[in-house]
Formats: C-alpha cells, sequence, structure tokens
C-alpha cells in the first residue's frame, strides 16, 4: 500500500528529529526528502525501510 514519507514516520511515532537520528542523517535532510526537495541515496533507503518498517516500492516521494 502507497504512503508517503511523512506518513510512515508519523506511522512509527517519531518526531523528525528523531527519524533523522535513527536514519543517522541531518534534520534538513530528512525535511528535504519528505518535501521531495531532495531523494535519498540507495543506503538511506535501506535505513528508511529497516527504520519506518516500509518497503521502497511503497514510499511516495512528494514533489
Amino acid at each position: 500500500m502507497p504512503i508517503t514519507l511523512k506518513a510512515a514516520r508519523v506511522n512509527q511515532n517519531l518526531t523528525q528529529a528523531e527519524a533523522a537520528k535513527a536514519l543517522k542523517i541531518s534534520l534538513a535532510s530528512l525535511q528535504n526528502y519528505e518535501a521531495g526537495r531532495r531523494y535519498p541515496n540507495v543506503e538511506i533507503i535501506k535505513r528508511i525501510e529497516n527504520v519506518y518498517g516500509v518497503e521502497y516500492k511503497d514510499i511516495i516521494f512528494l514533489r
């Protein structure tokens, strides 16, 4: 089932700051990913899958 990156984070009850820390990225990077201004690389996508419990194919990156 498709889900936005923000919704996947919220479903895990994580703030942006908590998620950024868990993903080992900056808060600004996460904000850019959620807003569709930038896209994560493969390594970060794998972290997102693990932390958020979603598969890449189900994530909607907004633009």
